[in-house]
């Protein structure tokens, strides 16, 4: 596979010591240990936290995520508990965005993120599984989808960046700009309360919220981020052959729900399910509705 970019973090040494430390500080905070995984890809190592690993009975969900943010994101507040169902669980730390995992990445408009994915699975051992992606996570999917379709049971695509662009619009602009502009706690906080979070109806608690805090301003100051970032995937996406379910919050600034849903009915040829959560922002992934959403079309899949 060609690299395409090569983001890192500026003391890789230090910094992967740090991003240790604040992944156990969220096992302590939920009261349980994080498996780790760690794999060899065409991008180089691929790092894995596992829950449920060892029984293979169980259905597996595989979840990819967002840019600038963690898996361990989507199990905040104990999170993955409101999927209600048992299941073997990868959180994967894409290759490229700031985490465990190394930071090559291929060109975004290839399908060299549904390549390694696949390579993901295959290290994994696992035939097939359900997936899960926010935002970028969410592009992740779909390549997979055109890669590789009969590894994929079900994809489930929260707030994803791949029906359309980046939103231009000033206010998203400013809310997104403003923390890497002026790299601060206070204008971090005005971001995640405008674009990420809407409070009362989507707030995190405040540990959670202070883990997320303290994992973006670790992000935005000590990694060289230099890989590519989402876009609209168009007819592409009419390659897609998986059972997909878009969630959409309808104040997500970034992906503005209105033409994700428009063109998600244009181009996904399997589009199972719509729903449109209110009064949530961007970070659907920590969310309970949405995951316990998930969890219940899952048990239906084996119900069926």
């Amino acid at each position: 596979m060609e690299i395409k970019r090569q983001s890192s973090f500026k003391a890789p040494e230090k910094d992967l010591i740090w991003f240790e430390n604040w992944a156990k500080e969220i096992e302590k905070s939920n009261g349980r240990t994080y498996q780790r995984i760690s794999l060899q890809t065409s991008l180089g190592k691929t790092h894995v936290w596992g829950l449920n690993t060892a029984d293979e009975s169980l259905e597996a969900l595989v979840i990819f995520p967002g840019a600038r943010t963690s898996a361990l994101f989507w199990d905040l507040d104990n999170g993955l508990q409101n999927l209600h169902h048992a299941l073997r669980i990868y959180l994967v730390e894409t290759n490229g965005l700031p985490n465990s995992s190394d930071g090559n990445t291929p060109d975004i408009k290839s399908l060299g993120y549904g390549e390694w994915a696949t390579e993901v699975l295959d290290a994994l051992q696992l035939e097939t599984a359900f997936i899960a992606g926010a935002s970028f996570g969410g592009l992740v999917c779909m390549k997979l989808g055109i890669v590789s379709p009969e590894r994929v049971k079900a994809a489930f695509l929260l707030n994803p960046g791949c029906f359309q662009f980046f939103s231009f619009s000033p206010k998203n602009l400013y809310y997104n700009l403003l923390p890497i502009i002026s790299t601060s706690e206070k204008n971090v906080r005005k971001f995640l309360d405008k674009a990420v979070f809407c409070k009362p109806v989507h707030q995190p608690s405040p540990q959670a919220e202070k883990a997320v805090i303290d994992y973006e301003l670790f992000a935005i100051s000590r990694y060289r981020d230099k890989t590519q970032k989402p876009y609209d995937m168009g007819k592409q996406l009419a390659q897609v052959e998986v059972d997909t379910y878009l969630l959409k919050a309808d104040k997500d600034l970034l992906f503005p729900y209105k033409k994700d849903i428009q063109n998600a009915r244009k181009w996904i040829k399997k589009l199972k399910d719509v729903v449109i959560f209110e009064h949530v922002g961007h970070g659907i992934e920590t969310y309970a509705p949405a995951l316990a959403y998930i969890g219940q079309k899952i048990k239906e899949y084996q119900q069926s």
